[in-house]
């Protein structure tokens, strides 16, 4: 498993980052600050959900999905995913089935994937 990003310079992207778009979520890669360690970083805002209940919801849910897909992602990347609302709506299918997606779409962003 992935160790986490936990400083807040570190989840900070360039315009040029590639970025992968889904209904629930938005992520984003960039290279490794450390590349034999790889890590993700999960972002949910208090303005998109009101509740704590929902935002721990949110993340055990994207947690999941990172965890199943894990294979897909490359180890020089650092991601950052940004949750959306349309995630409490998701089933675990759904939800695993929209990640492969999104890391198969930044693996084609960049040539030297």
């Amino acid at each position: 498993m992935r160790d986490t990003i936990k400083r807040h310079e570190d989840f900070i992207m360039q315009p040029t980052d590639p970025v992968a778009h889904s209904s629930y979520f938005l992520v984003r890669a960039k290279s490794a600050k450390f590349p034999d360690d790889a890590r993700y970083g999960i972002t949910v805002t208090k303005k998109t959900f009101k509740h704590a209940v929902d935002r721990n919801r949110a993340k055990r849910m994207l947690r999941d999905w990172i965890r199943f897909n894990e294979k897909l992602m490359r180890p020089d990347w650092d991601y950052v995913f940004i949750v959306r609302r349309g995630i409490m709506e998701a089933t675990r299918e759904e939800g695993r089935e929209a990640m492969r997606k999104a890391l198969h779409f930044l693996k084609k962003q960049t040539p030297d994937a």
